[in-house]
């Protein structure tokens, strides 16, 4: 069965898996080490390494037509593996070899065709059994935990929250918010988040953009939630700011496709979402904005966060 990254534990036991609160608990168990973000901050071969796998991994996503969901997989896996293992040095080879054997690795996973020589025209030419080594030792150092939980695992989940039932919108907002966090796999200062964290930012980025009117609602239905750590959101959500700003000729908050269908990174900036529609359960309103204005209004939430920071937070 095909790895739905937004439903990680629909293969396992029904009754181990079958709460909200077993998701976030299990969240810790599939992200990189706790000192991987400083890591790529204080090492630049290490960071240098991570940013030549994850080009290469979008090189092969557009040549060999990978959906992104199988990239995003592909990218979470590296980086489990090299926050667990030293990456060699001087044999630029191994960098490829783990790249091929992390997609190798999603495909089956995602239950999608997979051939090794479809790389050979890029320089990955490797032996079956050299890849299925090297996909023993990923396996290895994830635990053969393969079912990947990632922000998408969270969204429906804080959607829920916001009690949207009209379809146009509900899709916009998780099309603009999925959008994002393929953007955010980039960053490295937003890699040391939890995924939970990760979806429920990204959303408030989304609603932003798209509902602004109703955007204080929509942030007190997620800040209210008991699994939510608002001081966190709030670091994350800035990180998120910061990645907008320097995005320069195009906002991330502009860029989402048209169809509804998410996007990989190379894909940015993308078409702005056209869906329109008038009534929900909850009342919204999409209004138009240029850019500055957006800019004004994202920096004037941000000032609001330092307030809600004091007052809400500690209540």
């Amino acid at each position: 069965m095909e790895f739905n990254l937004e439903d990680p534990f629909t293969c396992l036991n029904q009754h181990e898996f079958d709460s909200i609160t077993a998701l976030f608990s299990a969240e810790f168990d599939h992200m990189s080490s706790h000192d991987f973000a400083q890591s790529l901050k204080t090492s630049d071969i290490l960071a240098s390494f991570r940013q030549e796998a994850i080009a290469l991994f979008l090189k092969m996503q557009y040549s060999c037509n990978f959906d992104p969901f199988t990239t995003y997989l592909a990218v979470n896996y590296m980086e489990r593996f090299i926050s667990r293992k030293d990456t060699p040095q001087g044999k630029p080879w191994i960098l490829k070899l783990l790249v091929i054997s992390c997609l190798s690795l999603a495909a089956k996973m995602r239950g999608k065709d997979f051939s090794s020589l479809n790389f050979q025209n890029e320089g990955f030419i490797f032996d079956i059994r050299t890849i299925e080594r090297m996909e023993l030792l990923i396996l290895d150092a994830l635990n053969w935990r393969m079912r990947s939980i990632t922000p998408f695992s969270f969204l429906c989940f804080f959607m829920s929250l916001f009690k949207l039932q009209d379809p146009p919108f509900t899709q916009a907002l998780k099309a603009r918010a999925t959008s994002i966090i393929f953007k955010t796999q980039m960053e490295i200062n937003l890699s040391a988040f939890k995924p939970s964290t990760m979806a429920a930012s990204a959303l408030l980025f989304a609603s932003h953009d798209l509902f602004p009117l109703q955007f204080p609602s929509f942030k007190s239905s997620i800040f209210s939630c008991e699994y939510v750590d608002k001081e966190n959101l709030l670091t994350c959500f800035n990180a998120m700011q910061e990645m907008v700003i320097n995005e320069g000729s195009e906002s991330v908050l502009d860029s989402v496709s048209s169809t509804g269908t998410p996007l990989s990174i190379l894909e940015w900036p993308c078409r702005k979402a056209e869906s329109q529609s008038t009534t929900t359960t909850t009342s919204v309103t999409v209004m138009p904005e240029n850019r500055e204005s957006k800019r004004r209004k994202i920096n004037g939430f941000c000032s609001e966060s330092n307030r809600v920071q004091t007052s809400q937070i500690q209540q």
